[in-house]
């Protein structure tokens, strides 16, 4: 570039693109140079003459032809002869006619989608959950063709002429813009925005740049043609379809896909947050690529930690709102047919119209949408294993023509900032011509929760577009208040037939590349899509738009990026493993691979926490709450680094935490409920009602018991893994400023002579103040003072076990008084606890409370999971009721096992013996709505012991909880990753009774739980990590238990099985019978 004026640069544009990055094309294209056609970059101008590998004397219709010309001829191809095309009306070799499998259609053979016994989606939600049925068959997508493997980059192209590229392209034709936008027209006037081209006008083509498409005798060689269920030639022969280059070794295992077939607009949401894909560092949503957000879709990329805040006006007040930021769409790939006869001397085969019941075909020149255009055929799979989602889907085209449309797309796991679309495109029954366009949109907004339609979601600013040299396109943009740049570059490559036509558009808020592909019947044509992005805040990059744009230059091809993304997941999967029979253990894998996109080996580098709902949606505004506490302790034991990561990302806010304490007048860290980029507190101030349509108060920042989650959480790492000099610093820190904040929390009850904790939340957030009370809050939640107890003297114990240097050292950095201890050691022994009727007491006063006539509310509204929003609509308060949302006083039930548990109320001056706690939690069982996800996971975990059928009905629930979307419309604005996390945890801790204690695994199973369709066979298998110990596993069957230490240099490990010491060495097995 070496200093040119710049024609695509306007003045007062904004700053100019990187150097590396190439500007804005206009005009006619320059001539290649030598080391280009070294390189194999090609120039596609319409009429020119394209080798093709077929015999001399033969031409392919339409292709390589001049327009209005004759056909031309083609040079002879060297090497094997391709094999001839099937006889009119012959079945291929090796199979019975009427299609492949002895007449079966492909269709017949996959089934398998995903079932819910008992009724329709309709009846879904009111029936409760309902069972899955094992899904059938395999993902659309043929192995692949190890021929076809994409050329190295940078490798030379034997035969490449470097032939001039042709004029430039006319200008698209009025009307043929982009497609709507989403969430409305950005306003007009944002700063530091390029429009497309050149002469500033969006819209219009720029100079082509090379869709690559292999010609001449370099073309890879195919398979052997697979017939395609009922297609027919022109001639009535049957169509036969090369296997595409596909990116699958081999379909995956049916209890490792989740597969749905049909199209249902209304389960498209739900299906596009349990598609999700993911690399820990972001995550795109399983949106259709030629799909644009609105009322059935919603695509949505995230990245982990990009949060921006606006400022809203609601209610008549001004409130701040900080979300984490849906960003530039990369995966729009749209096509649509043309008018006109396809390659020379083909014609659409007539069929005589669509025969009854039939998808009505598609109008030529209309972009193809499954919404606008039913598909005769519709099929999704997602691979567990491979972390790919495919597609396979039939629509009908003008004149009887069908056309398949096969994808597979996968989000990196082993680079990060990497994606890809892979797009096979197949005419069935007769040539055409389609035309797509692969783009990046830019006019995104947060726009996914209906119930935040009042608050801002415009977070992007500075959009700009543009192509570098050879074939990429980019955009970048900025975000408003946070001001973090992201840039997404796209590589298009054609292979199978030569683009024509081929476009760029470049336009104000979206980059796109158009071009139009000759179909031959029966010949796949695949374009492959490769994305890269990079925003502000990676780490060891000069500007995102130049990482991303060189990223993607330097990427392989996709059988490469597949074969390195699947080595990634088998390696993350071989850390993680766990084994669970049936139904059960598929959905397990689901959970499982959720939290791994979520929270992978990525997220060990960088700075976030666990978003609620993780990557897959904008609920909750992707902040983090406390399900921390139900993540973390099987990332313990699988991936340590990872959990040290997100507990890091908690010390880094301790100082805002401080503020916040101190902003109250208190010592200590107060940990906000939600947290965001920063740590301050970021609960709305109003919540809307959606039943209501009011916007009402919102309390839930008095859930002070987030900071007890976060110091539990350090303490379970500790145990786990031995980390001391975590646990002597950062640990420590967190650890002893939480006890501060609750020893300066809790006020002297002299008459009572106990301590108390007064204005709360517990984990009921249906109960955030006392009927008809001026102020919000509850004194005494029971959960809140036993937690804050707990943390107290662990602090003690902490410090006392701190070496003398550490001690003293941890002392000064926080300035603390030699006596603190002792008065935590005083509060951790005299905190309220309340009681009433041999119970105890969700918060002082809960017995006052009115009852609820649960049969008639049930009776009246069905489902009363969200008892709060019901009542309030009503004109009443859920206040004034015994009812709760979820587990509150039983969530220590979870937290604790039964000798810890009473050993704590010990402490606090009660008994807590099995009597009590029985009574307890049938007490709370009959009031309370499972109005959060958590709810069932934790009662399950409290009955798992003593009422096994009725802890194994909750875990159902738990389980299905997302995959039915039991909650009735939250799942699709992300998944509940606490809730799947902790049905992990389930398994690896409730069933074995595992815990980590000094440096010994302690194990007390209970009793499997009882034969199901859903587990039809009681056992269940796992891998965990120990101190220095790597992929102990652990096999429980037939009330037998089989450990396998994998060996090495470490000393032999040490296992308490009910009370019973066992020493196993490394590289043995041991086998010990359970307790009856």
């Amino acid at each position: 570039m070496g200093g040119r004026p710049d024609p695509g640069h306007r003045p007062g544009a904004g700053p100019r693109p990187p150097p590396g990055a190439g500007g804005l094309r206009r005009g006619p294209a320059r001539r290649r140079g030598r080391r280009a056609r070294r390189r194999g970059a090609q120039r596609l101008a319409p009429g020119r003459r394209q080798p093709r590998t077929r015999r001399a004397g033969r031409t392919a219709p339409g292709v390589g032809q001049p327009r209005g010309g004759r056909p031309r001829r083609l040079p002879r191809r060297r090497g094997p002869r391709p094999r001839a095309a099937p006889r009119p009306g012959a079945a291929p070799a090796g199979q019975a006619p009427g299609g492949p499998r002895g007449g079966r259609r492909r269709g017949e053979r996959l089934r398998g989608r995903l079932r819910l016994r008992g009724g329709a989606a309709a009846r879904r939600r009111a029936a409760g959950p309902a069972r899955l049925a094992r899904p059938e068959g395999h993902p659309a997508v043929p192995p692949p063709d190890r021929r076809g493997r994409a050329r190295r980059p940078g490798a030379p192209r034997p035969g490449d002429t470097g032939r001039r590229a042709g004029p430039p392209r006319p200008r698209a034709p009025a009307g043929d813009g982009p497609p709507g936008r989403r969430g409305g027209q950005r306003p007009q006037g944002a700063a530091g925005r390029l429009r497309g081209g050149g002469d500033g006008r969006g819209g219009h083509p720029q100079a082509p740049g090379p869709l690559r498409a292999p010609t001449g005798p370099h073309q890879p060689r195919r398979p052997a043609p697979r017939p395609l269920p009922g297609g027919r030639g022109a001639a009535g022969a049957p169509v036969t379809a090369a296997a595409p280059p596909g990116v699958l070794r081999s379909p995956p295992a049916p209890e490792w896909t989740w597969e749905y077939r049909g199209y249902e607009p209304v389960e498209e949401r739900l299906r596009e947050a349990l598609c999700t894909l993911g690399n820990g560092y972001f995550a795109t949503r399983g949106a259709a690529p030629e799909a644009a957000a609105g009322p059935v879709h919603y695509p949505g990329t995230y990245v982990a930690g990009c949060y921006d805040r606006l400022v809203s006006t609601v209610a008549g007040r001004q409130v701040e709102n900080e979300d984490m930021v849906n960003l530039p769409n990369w995966l729009p790939l749209r096509f649509r047919p043309l008018e006109g006869p396809g390659p020379a001397g083909a014609a659409p085969a007539d069929r005589g119209g669509a025969a009854p019941g039939a998808a009505e075909p598609v109008d030529a020149g209309r972009w193809i949408s499954p919404d606008e255009h039913p598909p005769a055929e519709y099929h999704q799979c997602l691979d567990l294993r491979g972390g790919t989602l495919t597609r396979r889907a039939v629509f009908p085209l003008p004149g009887g023509g069908r056309l398949l449309v096969e994808q597979c797309r996968l989000v990196h796991m082993g680079d990060p900032h990497l994606a890809a679309l892979r797009t096979v495109f197949t005419a069935l029954d007769g040539p055409c011509r389609l035309e797509f366009e692969s783009a990046l949109d830019g006019a995104v907004t947060n726009a996914g929760v209906e119930r935040y339609r009042d608050l801002a979601g415009d977070h992007l600013t500075e959009v700009r577009t543009g192509a570098a040299d050879g074939d990429v396109l980019w955009l970048s943009c900025r975000t408003r208040s946070s001001q973090t740049v992201i840039a997404t570059a796209a590589r298009t490559r054609v292979t199978g037939a030569v683009p024509e036509d081929p476009r760029d558009l470049l336009e104000e808020l979206r980059a796109g590349r158009r071009a139009v592909l000759p179909l031959e019947p029966g010949r796949p044509v695949t374009v492959d899509k490769t994305v890269a992005l990079h925003t502000s805040r990676d780490p060891a990059i000069g500007s995102p738009l130049r990482a991303a744009v060189d990223r993607v230059r330097e990427a392989p091809g996709l059988p490469a990026l597949m074969d390195t993304h699947r080595a990634s997941w088998d390696r993350l999967w071989r850390r993680a493993e766990l084994a669970v029979p049936g139904e059960a253990g598929r959905i397990l894998r689901l959970h499982l691979f959720h939290v791994l996109q979520t929270l992978s080996p990525h997220t060990a580098e960088l700075d976030v926490g666990v978003p609620a709902r993780g990557l897959h949606g904008e609920a909750y505004r992707g902040h983090v709450f406390w399900d921390e506490l139900f993540v973390l302790p099987y990332l313990n034991l699988h991936l340590p680094e990872v959990s040290r990561a997100l507990l890091a990302y908690r010390h880094r806010r301790l100082p805002q935490a401080c503020r916040a304490a101190a902003g109250e007048g208190l010592r200590g860290a107060m940990y906000p409920w939600q947290s965001g980029s920063d740590g301050r507190e970021e609960t709305q101030v109003l919540h809307l009602n959606p039943r209501s349509g009011r916007w009402l108060p919102d309390h839930s920042r008095l859930q002070h018991h987030v900071g007890s989650a976060v110091a539990y959480n350090v303490w379970q790492y500790g145990q786990a893994t031995g980390d001391a000099e975590f646990m002597h610093t950062k640990g420590a820190e967190i650890m002893v400023q939480v006890a501060r904040f609750w020893a300066d929390r809790a006020t002297h009850d002299r008459a009572g002579g106990t301590y108390r904790i007064l204005g709360v939340v517990g984990p009921d957030e249906y109960h955030d103040a006392y009927p008809d009370a001026a102020r919000p809050g509850l004194d005494d939640n029971a959960y809140t003072n036993v937690t804050a107890a707990w943390v107290l003297a662990r602090a003690v114990e902490l410090v006392r076990l701190l070496p003398a240097p550490r001690r003293d050292d941890l002392f000064d950095r926080l300035g603390l008084d030699r006596s603190e201890p002792q008065r935590w050691e005083e509060v951790s022994r005299g905190l309220r606890v309340p009681f009433h009727d041999g119970v105890v007491s969700q918060f002082e006063g809960y017995e006052d409370l009115a009852e609820l006539d649960w049969a008639g509310y049930r009776a009246r509204y069905g489902s009363i999971r969200r008892l709060d929003r019901i009542l309030e609509a009503e004109g009443d308060t859920v206040n004034r009721y015994r009812a709760s949302k979820q587990a509150d006083v039983l969530m220590l039930g979870y937290l604790f096992p039964p000798r810890e548990l009473s050993a704590l109320f010990a402490r606090l001056g009660h008994r807590m013996d099995d009597d009590i706690w029985r009574r307890t939690v049938e007490y709370y069982l009959r009031r309370t709505s499972h109005g959060s996800t958590l709810s069932s996971l934790v009662h399950g975990w409290v009955l798992a012991r003593a009422r096994r059928a009725e802890a194994w009905a909750y875990m159902q629930e738990a389980l299905v909880s997302d995959v039915v979307d039991i909650q009735g419309g939250t799942t699709p604005e992300g998944i509940h990753l606490g809730a799947m996390g902790g049905t992990l945890d389930f398994v690896q801790r409730c069933l074995t009774g595992l815990e980590t204690r000094g440096d010994a695994l302690w194990i007390d199973p209970v009793p499997a739980p009882p034969p199901s369709p859903e587990l039809p066979h009681p056992s269940y298998e796992l891998s965990v990590r120990h101190r220095g110990h790597w992929n102990i596993r652990l096999h429980m069957e037939g009330g037998r238990l089989t450990v396998t230490v994998p060996a090495s240099e470490e000393p032999p490990l040490r296992i308490v099985l009910a009370g019973r010491p066992v020493t196993v060495r490394p590289g043995e097995s041991c086998r010990l019978d359970l307790p009856a």
